[in-house]
């Protein structure tokens, strides 16, 4: 049987390496009243601004609200947004000596505009072209790794995570008995080899291996992660499916979990929440069949609230010791 108090108390001495594309989400928040006379599209009378912290600095902040030390290495613009990201980091104590300044890049910023309680519209400022700075980068990351119990690549296809910097990452990480816990996107999908962990979620899996499966069926769903976890040598994968739930497949092994019943009313930064959870137990005794499960009820707690928000780990703790089966 698991003490989730205990394991939940653990995690305050562990520090968590996070690489991989840092940006900024901001949230325009109005109301919808009538639709414009110029197009068939409707206005959205603004009336509050904000700025967070998102991509994999939104995981550094989960790390944070779990009570661990995240360490974040990311590059970012030398540019006005990159100046907002740093202000960002300083106003929520997270360390930026991770973070390296590009001059040949823009600092990510993804805009929301949220109207009558809704998601209406997303504007991207960014580039997405493999970061020049590869050699220092990957140096900086090895100054840290080594104190470091867990490393978490988190790719959002924005360049940061070049072929070099993973292959580099995952084998010093391996060399050091260091577990990496991976969160894929499109461009570096079949690249993260000899990882522990490797969570993609249903679209990715499907692109990635260009297959398509019945993912009501859990048979097809074994077996496409099998094959995926045999082509990547890692030790696990665990496969988000919104609100189908989560599996996770290891040592011959399948668990399967439904979704847990919740309201769900935004799903931007649920992956994140799920990463950061499963990352920490991965440094703890939890065997992966809870982690999934744990991971899962995360990610799930995070949907209730609108835009991209860290988990709360006493709610979090309340709630495992209440709709988790363990062992």
């Amino acid at each position: 049987m698991i003490n989730f108090k205990k394991v939940f108390s653990e995690f305050n001495n562990k520090k968590v390496l996070i690489i991989g594309d840092a940006m900024i989400d901001a949230y325009m928040w109005g109301e919808i009243n009538r639709m414009s006379p110029e197009a068939p599209v409707p206005i959205v009378e603004i009336q509050k601004h904000e700025t967070r912290l998102g991509g994999a600095a939104n995981v550094a902040l989960n790390i944070q609200s779990l009570e661990a030390k995240p360490i974040l290495c990311s590059v970012i613009g030398d540019d006005i947004h990159g100046n907002l990201f740093l202000d960002l980091m300083h106003k929520s104590n997270l360390s930026t000596e991770g973070i390296l300044i590009s001059k040949k890049r823009r600092t990510t910023l993804k805009t929301r505009v949220i109207a009558n309680e809704k998601h209406q519209l997303r504007v991207d400022e960014e580039d997405t072209k493999p970061i020049q700075l590869e050699n220092k980068f990957i140096n900086k990351i090895k100054d840290h790794i080594s104190s470091c119990d867990v490393v978490i690549l988190q790719d959002y296809n924005k360049g940061t995570l070049t072929q070099n910097v993973i292959k580099e990452i995952i084998a010093t990480a391996n060399k050091l008995n260091i577990p990496t816990i991976v969160d894929p996107k499109k461009i570096n999908f079949n690249n993260y080899n000899n990882c522990t962990i490797f969570k993609p979620n249903l679209s990715e899996i499907k692109e990635g291996m260009k297959i398509d499966f019945n993912s009501n069926n859990q048979n097809e769903i074994n077996e496409v992660t099998n094959k995926l976890l045999n082509k990547l040598q890692a030790k696990a994968i665990l496969l988000t499916m919104s609100e189908q739930g989560i599996s996770i497949t290891y040592n011959k092994e399948f668990e399967y979990t439904p979704a847990f019943q919740r309201k769900i009313i935004d799903v931007s930064g649920a992956g994140d929440t799920v990463i950061s959870v499963a990352s920490l137990c991965l440094t703890t005794e939890m065997n992966f069949k809870i982690l999934s499960k744990l991971s899962s009820l995360a990610g799930g707690i995070v949907c209730e609230e609108v835009g991209v928000v860290p988990i709360n780990k006493n709610k979090l703790l309340s709630e495992a010791a209440i709709f988790i089966n363990y062992e």
